[in-house]
């Protein structure tokens, strides 16, 4: 099984992604692993990245959804994590870390022993059950990391997505006040738009902004721009200026999303958008 592909940078002469890689198709019971490419197409498969954390830490039992971010001129990358061992029915209690490293190929090493966001204490909160799925932006010279949260006794289909802010990469970060910040949204695809972000929204989420492109000048409240036909499903995009701060980004054109054929676990394949 290969899912839940990161955003896509380059580096020198290749592209980067990583992804959650086990026996589960369901993603929960992985490590995280990397592949390259010379040209976005063709993929060689590097190794894994980030194993498993040690026993009785946060994240020991699986690591999970990776995103990076570059910064500082270093290589950031993010990924959920869990205590609880794999079985059926499962209840995940994630929360979301990174590790660090000055090369895109490692060695990683973790931030501290503690997850950087964790579900609320609160039972009303959005995200009172779990945490999951950064993406990351650099925005007004701090760090946005959108992520999705659930709440205690929701399903799936009610997740909501979040936004946490820091000062540096490493933290600490301050979940925003107006959370959830987009109603919907199975995971997590959001880039800078001009001077403002925008989101992808799949088919998980209120049928408002289902199949949609949402935008918020402002990062936070966000509306619907453009209906999706056949959009990718939990994309990885080629965001070239998501960590400038420019103020000149623009739709990822491509990226890498999960795949699924009958009998066979999830893998990874390339998808293109195309204006209409």
């Amino acid at each position: 099984m290969r899912r839940d592909p990161s955003d896509i940078i380059q580096s020198a002469d290749r592209y980067y992604v990583w992804y959650s890689k086990g026996a589960v198709s369901s993603g929960y019971d992985a490590t995280i692993w990397y592949a390259t490419s010379p040209d976005g197409r063709q993929w060689t498969e590097q190794g894994q990245a980030l194993s498993k954390g040690e026993t009785g830490s946060w994240d020991e039992a699986s690591v999970f959804t990776p995103n990076i971010l570059v910064a500082q001129g270093r290589y950031w990358l993010f990924y959920t994590g869990t205590s609880r061992v794999f079985a059926k029915p499962f209840s995940p209690d994630s929360k979301i870390g990174a590790a660090v490293s000055d090369s895109p190929d490692g060695p990683w090493e973790r931030i501290g022993s503690a997850p950087l966001v964790r579900n609320s204490d609160s039972p009303e909160a959005f995200d009172s059950h779990l945490v999951d799925d950064a993406c990351l932006i650099v925005r007004n010279n701090k760090y946005w990391l959108y992520y999705k949260g659930r709440q205690l006794g929701k399903s799936p289909g009610q997740t909501k997505m979040g936004l946490a802010i820091a000062d540096r990469p490493q933290g600490p970060y301050v979940k925003h006040l107006e959370n959830p910040v987009i109603a919907g949204n199975h995971e997590v695809f959001v880039w800078p738009q001009g001077k403002g972000v925008a989101a992808m929204i799949g088919t998980t989420g209120p049928n408002e902004i289902t199949e949609s492109i949402l935008y918020a000048a402002d990062g936070v409240h966000f509306s619907k721009t453009h209906n999706v036909a056949e959009g990718p499903w939990a994309a990885g995009g080629y965001r070239p200026q998501a960590f400038s701060d420019s103020g000149a980004g623009a739709i990822p054109l491509w990226g890498i999303e999960i795949a699924r054929r009958k009998n066979q676990l999830p893998f990874l394949q390339r998808f293109d958008l195309v204006a209409e």
